[in-house]
C-alpha cells in the first residue's frame, strides 16, 4: 500500500525534488541527472516520485520555468523600485549573476538541452516559450524607457551580453566586474529615458 503524505511534507518534497533538480542539473546535466539519486536527496523512493511528477522532465519543465519566473519577477521589481535606464542596468546585472547561479538557463544550445526539449509535451514546451517569452517583454514593455536603436538590436545587444557568461572562465579579469562594466557603458547607448 502506498504511503500518504500530509499536504506539509507533499510540499517539503517538492521544494527538495526542485532544489536537487537544480543542483544536479546545473553540476551534471540532464541525462547525467537521475530519478533515482533526486529520490535519494528528497527522502522518497522512486516511486514516491511519480505522485509528485509524471515524468523526470515534467519536474526539468517545472524547474526550468520556475527559475526563469523568478529571476523575471526579480528584475521587475528592480525596475518598477527605479524606473530609469539605471534600473535597466541593475535589472541585467541581477539576471547575469542569477545565470551564473543557475549555468542550466544558458545552455539552450547543447546537446543535453536539446534531448531534453525532445523529450517534453507539446504543453511543456509552450510553457518553456511563454517563460522565454516573459523575459525578452522584460526589455522591451517598459514605459519609460524609449529605446535610442532598433529594439530588436537592444534586445541583441542585451542577449549578446548576457551569453557572455560562457566567456567567463577565460576572461583575465572577474566575468563579474567586467559584466557590470560593459552594462554600465552600454546602457546609455540603448536607452533614454
Amino acid at each position: 500500500m502506498a504511503r500518504s503524505f500530509s499536504e506539509w511534507e507533499k510540499e517539503n518534497i517538492r521544494r527538495s525534488l526542485v532544489e536537487a533538480c537544480k543542483q544536479s542539473w546545473a553540476k551534471h546535466g540532464y541525462k547525467k541527472t537521475g530519478v533515482d539519486e533526486l529520490c535519494r536527496q528528497a527522502g522518497i523512493s522512486k516511486g514516491a516520485f511519480y505522485l509528485f511528477y509524471e515524468s523526470k522532465e515534467s519536474l526539468f519543465c517545472e524547474v526550468l520555468c520556475s527559475v526563469q519566473e523568478e529571476i523575471c519577477d526579480a528584475a521587475s521589481k528592480i525596475m518598477e523600485n527605479r524606473q530609469n535606464k539605471h534600473g535597466m542596468a541593475e535589472a541585467i546585472k541581477l539576471i547575469y549573476r542569477e545565470y551564473h547561479k543557475n549555468n542550466f538557463l544558458y545552455h539552450a544550445d547543447s546537446i543535453d538541452y536539446t534531448v531534453l526539449m525532445n523529450k517534453l509535451s507539446k504543453e511543456q514546451i509552450r510553457k518553456v516559450e511563454e517563460s522565454n517569452d516573459r523575459g525578452r517583454r522584460l526589455f522591451l514593455t517598459q514605459p519609460y524607457l524609449k529605446c535610442k536603436v532598433d529594439a530588436e538590436l537592444a534586445l541583441s545587444v542585451i542577449y549578446s551580453l548576457l551569453m557572455n557568461i560562457r566567456n567567463k572562465d577565460v576572461l583575465p579579469y572577474g566575468h563579474i566586474e567586467t559584466f557590470d562594466f560593459m552594462v554600465d557603458h552600454l546602457i546609455d547607448s540603448l536607452y533614454e529615458e
